[in-house]
């Protein structure tokens, strides 16, 4: 890659970060105006911008203006459109970025577009664009062809274009550009992916940007539009609703965990994992949060992804842990060696080996959606409920296995506890649909598999020396997946035995407002090396069991502590490192299904409070 006269810098914090989207893939836009992450046609896709995971090899397609300048980043209310501002005494401008959603976004014509729009607000600023691809992950060289407008880069069956009316540079692999604007003065920058074949007509038709830009605000201000939380903390739950909808696939109705992959967990560690895929429990999660919110199409086309994959189940009846966003069943887990990581954080990972893990929490998880979407969706389909009947047949078969839990362990499977409570909840929620729709049952094989469960999770699951719920059958040490107990309704978040795990959690697991997964240097661990941060979902369970307990005062102290540790934009990541940086995958739907779940549920009980304190007064 050709060296630049003033070096790009290496790496940015994540904070620094704002994601644009077009429910097909998505990309990373720096606060210094750099796309540094960005996979094509998909989501999982090879990536094309990956200086994220390699500052010197990765690829990106950057916009500055010369010379310092202060910035700062934020989206147009109510939408997923970035605009990065650059503040000097010369002047002030700004970019605008968004990646335009297709008129039929359920369509996987394999086309992306991506607009920078270059604005001086007022004086006149001079500007550098760089845009130097990198196809499939760094690993494949690129023909450049320049045709009036155009500069084409091809690689293999794809292209990618950059189109301007400002003159464009070809300078060894990439492509530069250095022009001023004055107040008032726009360029525009529009780089369109494709297949080989669809770019090299160079009368290619794309929408002006303005009308581009128009078209894309309204379709994010109509969507949301939708949204049905009023509460206290609206515009976080908004942005949360916003980043949620950008991690679904829309051709398929799938979603993923997060929109990168091998941001690691701790600098310089190897807890770095592909979260590009459609995992049945973050999916469920997912989902269950934006159908909480008042959003149904989302769940209707995951129904129809999931009925597909019904129909394809493991030899012996099970769900896969996670599959691809088509639907694919081999994820097979590779390394990158030639990216040196982020922050030199190795190794980067393509593909996810959970795909071959027994999990059986997913099938409670799973079944919780499904029973809120029968309730306030759309009732489900015989079809589909004779599915779910063999998967609830299935847990019954199998609850008393050992897998490898939520936070999927690389060591020896265990009975652990939260395993089996979603267990229950798979059952108990089969058994609620069965009596309100009478669909043909195995009810007393269910119904006495979950009071099975339940005798069992009190008992074996119970540590009475500690007066906690334990991570597994015959630890001592704690999980934050306790706290999930009371929110799928296994136990009274005022059961005194919950009342007394809360207490336990709060000695072993949070540090301050933030809570780490499980005890670190207890238990099984996760059968890997190193330490972790405190995990941003659970920080969130942990708010709201607070809340759901009684606890209002420092639940919301908890939540609003978290709601501090957002990103300027007011996305998260999988976890908060030791410094109070966001570390893992970026952003993760996970952490913001938790703080829409916490803040939905905390703002009724503040509001309950508020009624009851004015009703005695």
């Amino acid at each position: 890659m050709k060296k630049m006269d003033q070096p790009k810098p290496p790496y940015q914090p994540l904070e620094n970060y704002g994601m644009i989207g077009n429910l097909h893939t998505a990309a990373l836009v720096g606060i210094n105006g750099s796309i540094d992450w960005c996979c094509l046609p998909h989501f999982n896709s090879p990536s094309i911008f990956g200086s994220l995971l390699d500052s010197q090899k990765g690829g990106y397609c950057k916009i500055s203006p010369t010379g310092p300048k202060d910035r700062k980043q934020f989206y147009l209310s109510d939408s997923n459109i970035l605009i990065t501002r650059f503040l000097s005494p010369e002047g002030v401008g700004e970019i605008v970025d968004f990646m335009p959603v297709p008129k039929n976004p359920t369509l996987d014509t394999k086309e992306n577009d991506i607009y920078r729009i270059v604005r001086v607000v007022r004086g006149t600023l001079s500007f550098n664009m760089e845009c130097f691809p990198a196809f499939n992950y760094a690993r494949a060289s690129h023909r450049i062809t320049r045709r009036e407008q155009d500069v084409l880069f091809e690689s293999g069956k794809v292209s990618l274009m950059v189109r301007s009316r400002i003159p464009l540079h070809i300078e060894n692999t990439g492509v530069t550009s250095s022009f001023t604007l004055k107040a008032d003065e726009s360029a525009e920058f529009i780089l369109r992916f494709a297949e080989k074949n669809i770019l090299l007509d160079p009368d290619h038709i794309l929408p002006p940007a303005e009308d581009a830009l128009k078209d894309t605000l309204n379709y994010w201000r109509t969507w949301i539009s939708k949204l049905e939380y009023k509460g206290r903390w609206r515009e976080m739950v908004t942005r949360s609703a916003l980043v949620l909808k950008m991690l679904t696939f829309a051709p398929t109705g799938a979603t993923v965990a997060a929109a990168t992959t091998s941001l690691p967990e701790v600098i310089g560690g190897h807890r770095n994992w592909d979260y590009r895929c459609t995992w049945i429990r973050d999916s469920s999660f997912i989902l269950h949060g934006l159908l909480r919110l008042g959003f149904t199409e989302e769940v209707d086309s995951f129904m129809k992804w999931l009925e597909a994959r019904m129909t394809e189940l493991n030899p012996d009846g099970s769900l896969q842990v996670v599959y691809g966003l088509q639907g694919e069943h081999n994820l097979t887990e590779k390394t990158l060696p030639h990216l040196d990581g982020y922050l030199g954080s190795k190794p980067v990972r393509i593909g996810n080996a959970a795909d071959e893990q027994k999990q059986l929490d997913i099938y409670g998880e799973l079944m919780d959606l499904v029973f809120l979407y029968d309730q306030s969706g759309s009732p489900i389909s015989y079809d589909l409920w004779m599915n779910l009947r063999r998967l609830l047949n299935y847990v019954c078969a199998h609850w008393r296995e050992k897998d490898k839990g939520i936070w999927e362990v690389r060591n020896a499977p265990q009975h652990f506890v939260y395993s089996k409570v979603m267990c229950w909840v798979a059952l108990d929620r089969g058994l609620r649909i069965a009596e309100k729709r009478s669909f043909p049952t195995d009810r007393r094989l269910w119904a006495k598999t979950r009071d099975a469960i339940y005798e069992e999770v009190m008992t074996k699951g119970w540590n009475a020396k500690h007066n906690t719920f334990v991570q597994y059958y015959g630890t001592a040490a704690t999980d934050a997946s306790s706290l999930v107990m009371p929110l799928v309704k296994f136990i009274s978040p005022t059961d005194p035995r919950m009342i007394s795990t809360l207490a336990r959690i709060k000695e072993t697991l949070v540090s301050d407002s933030l809570v780490y997964r499980y005890e670190i240097g207890k238990g099984i661990g996760d059968g890997l090396s190193g330490r972790e941060g405190t995990f941003s979902m659970c920080t969130f369970w942990y708010a709201e069991t607070l809340a759901r307990s009684g606890q209002l005062q420092e639940a919301r102290w908890t939540f609003e502590k978290m709601l501090g540790y957002a990103s300027p934009l007011g996305l998260y990541a999988e976890e908060i490192g030791p410094s109070g940086k966001q570390m893992g995958n970026f952003p993760q739907a996970f952490t913001h299904v938790g703080l829409i779940s916490a803040a939905y549920t905390l703002d009724k009980a503040l509001d309950d409070q508020l009624t009851r304190s004015q009703a005695t007064s």
